[in-house]
């Protein structure tokens, strides 16, 4: 083990190495939990509460019309959903089906949708309704194949007749819905009516893979790290160990907490810390579907009373600018988690003003299941450190292999149960993160103080983090290089105050009639909104190396 001068500032009841697992997988733990709380209420959306029992029966019925249509353990299954009712339903049965689950962005294009499901090799996807129309232009114009499609409305899992009134009102009164045309394996509702409740008996191996949650790479193609079971375990177990600890002044009890979910799970961020540190903890969940809706947002929390908010700067800046929001009573709140982008200290200070709790500002990445690092429950201010590695996790501030003292600057690197098994058929890129010894190098560039508190510095990759959402320049220069009348061009990211960061988009024109209009609609159509580029600026020539590199450092 490496030197942790962090254990020093540990409460006696932490443990510094993590215990052994108490359960085999992750369907093992869900179906413990479920018993343990099954009359609480677990999630809630739009006024509408599942308890654990019901989440129990739901999953169980989802898992039977899995395999019923042949689906076999380890093959995968899409999932390409905002914050619903349907979300966790479909992945907890999945996974208890013994399938592999991939997440997916709902505001993907065709392109990117076709490009994760064709490498992730999915048999199957479930859908709402609502993206139908890019799954069938996938198909039709990347030859995408895939086995099995299960479509679902938003109010699905709501009762009548509000569940018809929710799904008239997104298909004629918002005209959410664009007709499409799929061969349909089954309605999302079908497979729980047609599901059984008799328990299954899946032979899962805590390192079966849990997920490919797809991230991108120094070459902008997504890779998706393959997350298994032990490794989620282990990071639900040390985030539960962190945030129960009874040292700490404040903690947060098994059954009594209440957790807004406006992030979106398909982000490893709320799956992790919201879905599953939340459900192991036996919390009553509020999934927000659209956070960008402010003052439903602030409805939610009004009648929520929350004692747990987890967000990015950008979610927390936006609220603190609506009126109705610092007028609401937060004598609940416990905690409140920052993790997936920078938090700004003049953010954190006015939330802190306004709500009397601070932000705890967290680190971790999609690699690592994904938390590393945290700071302590009974911190009383913002101190702009990312906190202390959680149990079991070692981190140290390399320079190339050689480690650096405390105060020095160099790359985060990480090694604990938590760390995926690699990058999905992609051996070349898992071997330039992971050393044979089990260390990530994280690309990003921090200190370590005397304490063992970690404190990022800057990122030494090229990564655009638009509001905790990973950019790779490569990728936006590959869709903007195919227009025809492009000659070069570098992405690069430029301050924002609202997104953390933004997409600034630099062009050389291989046609003088090209323009800025014409760049943004070739970008809505084969980007997603936050990779789309904020900014356009036209040059004459790029500045590049005397082998022909673009210089983006220099264009920053």
């Amino acid at each position: 083990m490496t030197d942790r001068p962090w254990l020093n500032l540990y409460p006696p009841s932490l443990p510094a190495d993590l215990p052994p697992p108490q359960d085999a997988s992750l369907a093992a733990l869900f179906e413990r939990i479920s018993r343990q709380f099954t009359s609480l209420p677990a999630l809630e959306n739009l006024g509408t509460v599942i308890t654990y029992g019901d989440w129990d029966r739901l999953s169980l019925r989802f898992a039977h019309s899995l395999i019923r249509v042949g689906l076999t353990r380890g093959e995968r299954l899409a999932i390409m959903l905002p914050n619903l009712l349907q979300f966790p339903v479909a992945l907890i049965g999945a996974l208890r089906a013994g399938l592999t689950v991939v997440n997916i962005n709902p505001l993907f294009t065709p392109r990117e949708l076709a490009q994760e499901l064709a490498d992730s090799q999915a048999s199957a996807i479930l859908l709402l309704a609502n993206f139908g129309h890019v799954l069938e232009q996938a198909i039709r114009t990347f030859g995408l194949k895939i086995k099995h499609i299960f479509v679902t409305e938003a109010g699905d899992l709501h009762p009548a007749p509000k569940r018809q009134w929710i799904n008239w009102a997104l298909r004629y009164v918002k005209r959410s819905v664009m007709p499409f045309h799929l061969p349909i394996t089954a309605s999302f509702r079908q497979a729980l009516v047609e599901g059984q409740e008799s328990p299954l008996n899946i032979p899962v191996q805590s390192q079966d893979l849990a997920f490919l949650q797809y991230t991108g790479g120094t070459t902008g193609t997504p890779k998706g790290a393959m997350l298994s079971h032990a490794n989620l375990l282990a990071n639900i177990e040390q985030a539960r160990l962190w945030l129960s600890c009874q040292d700490f002044h404040k903690h947060l009890r098994p059954g009594y907490e209440r957790v807004i979910t406006a992030l979106p799970l398909y982000h490893i961020f709320a799956l992790t810390a919201n879905l599953w540190v939340g459900m192991a903890l036996g919390a009553h969940n509020y999934l927000v579907t659209d956070p960008r809706n402010l003052p439903g947002l602030i409805k939610t929390l009004n009648q929520a009373k929350p004692t747990v908010i987890t967000g990015v700067n950008t979610l927390f800046s936006h609220l603190l600018a609506a009126s109705e929001f610092t007028e609401l009573d937060f004598s609940s709140l416990k905690l409140t988690l920052s993790g997936g982008m920078a938090m700004q200290r003049a953010v954190a200070e006015r939330w802190q003003q306004i709500t009397g709790c601070p932000i705890l500002e967290g680190y971790g990445l999609t690699e690592t299941s994904p938390v590393v690092t945290l700071n302590p429950l009974d911190l009383d201010t913002f101190t702009g450190s990312i906190g202390l590695p959680l149990p079991g996790t070692e981190c140290q501030i390399m320079d190339d292999s050689r480690p650096l003292p405390a105060g020095a600057v160099g790359e985060l690197c990480v090694r604990g149960p938590q760390v995926m098994q690699g990058y999905f058929n992609q051996p070349e890129e898992t071997r330039a993160v992971l050393s044979e010894d089990g260390w990530l190098r994280t690309g990003d560039l921090a200190r370590m103080d005397e304490n063992g508190f970690f404190y990022l510095v800057d990122r030494k990759k090229d990564l655009i983090l638009v509001s905790g959402f990973n950019v790779y320049p490569n990728e936006i220069e590959e869709v903007v290089a195919s227009h025809p009348k492009v000659k070069e061009c570098a992405a690069v990211g430029v301050p924002d105050a609202d997104t953390g960061e933004a997409v600034k988009l630099v062009v050389v024109k291989a046609d003088p009639s090209l323009t800025a209009d014409e760049l943004r609609a070739w970008c809505r159509a084969n980007l997603t909104a936050y990779k789309r580029p904020h900014q356009i600026e036209f040059r004459s020539e790029l500045p590049k190396s005397a082998v022909g590199k673009v210089l983006r450092r220099q264009l920053r």
